[in-house]
């Protein structure tokens, strides 16, 4: 399987360096967003011609460790092999991973790039990576904090759902935030190394789960939301009035819609197995996803008013 891998790598290698030879002259802006999902958005959103990546990570969870170098895509990935039940196919995100790498290498020289992010640990994580992806191209590179000019382009109010990810945000909104960032000025020399020094410290670490507090990315330990978990499920079984086992999906929509962060599902999902696996939590159903298994407290851990 190994073999395989090395060989689809080169093939990938050499489809991504004739596309860019053969159309390097038609390219236009570059438009790079954290998630898939996102980059869709976009991509509706912005008029052509236009480039649109859309990193398939979420840098909010797994280690960082050595990311930018081959050792540690391979640290990470055996990680998130090992913890996360994100239902992707063994090598899928691996490949996708290098595919990505391979189209920023890519970016022509001329073009200008456009970084797309907002105030969440995930993308604000992943903009000091792509800016250190970036270091040695010359380009003009504009930072868009998509959260942060989503408020002035809208009647937004604070009650409101809060807009965390730019992911959050409709395409329609999306062309707005564009425009309203045009007259932005490129990321000074001094700008793009401050950002290479913070990933640097951010890729010295092997935890796996950060969080943006107070406008910074900060480390928390990896039993973060386990409090919260068994407060959550203790709450559910006080409004179901007797105690039954609740799907595991409806945990976690409870879970993030009361957060005032953005929370990875797939790192909630893990910890409530690791509460499993620890028996602080019982299990009916088969852990192999989301949706195929139920949770409920021990008769012990349910709290009395």
């Amino acid at each position: 399987m190994d073999e395989l891998n090395i060989m689809i790598d080169e093939i990938n290698s050499h489809i991504k360096k004739y596309h860019c030879k053969s159309k390097s002259e038609q390219e236009s802006d570059v438009h790079i967003v954290i998630s898939e999902f996102t980059a869709g958005s976009l991509r509706v959103a912005l008029k052509r011609p236009k480039k649109v990546i859309g990193f398939p990570d979420s840098f909010s969870i797994g280690p960082l460790w050595r990311l930018n170098e081959k050792i540690g895509q391979s640290f990470r990935s055996q990680w998130l092999y090992e913890n996360i039940n994100d239902e992707l196919d063994d090598y899928e995100y691996e490949q996708k991973f290098i595919n990505t790498l391979l189209e920023i290498e890519n970016i022509s020289e001329h073009v200008p790039i456009y970084l797309w992010y907002g105030n969440n640990a995930e993308e604000q994580t992943g903009l000091r990576f792509i800016l250190y992806l970036l270091k040695d191209k010359k380009n003009e590179i504009y930072l868009i904090n998509s959260t942060l000019v989503y408020e002035k382009v809208t009647a937004y109010k604070i009650e409101e759902q809060p807009i965390f990810h730019t992911g959050q945000i409709e395409p329609e909104f999306l062309r707005l935030i564009f425009d309203e960032t045009t007259k932005n000025i490129p990321l000074t020399v001094e700008e793009r190394i401050r950002f290479h020094k913070e990933w640097k410290s951010l890729s010295k670490s092997k935890d796996v789960l950060r969080l943006f507090i107070e406008g910074e990315i900060r480390e928390v330990p990896e039993n973060y939301f386990d409090s919260i978990i068994l407060e959550t499920i203790d709450n559910l079984h006080k409004k179901q009035g007797s105690k039954e086992f609740l799907k595991t999906g409806d945990v976690i929509v409870e879970i993030i819609t009361k957060m005032d962060e953005m929370v990875n599902l797939y790192f909630l999902e893990y910890r409530i197995r690791y509460l499993i696996y620890s028996g602080a939590l019982e299990l009916q159903g088969i852990p192999k996803s989301i949706r195929h298994y139920r949770v409920k407290l021990p008769d012990k851990k349910l709290k009395k008013d």
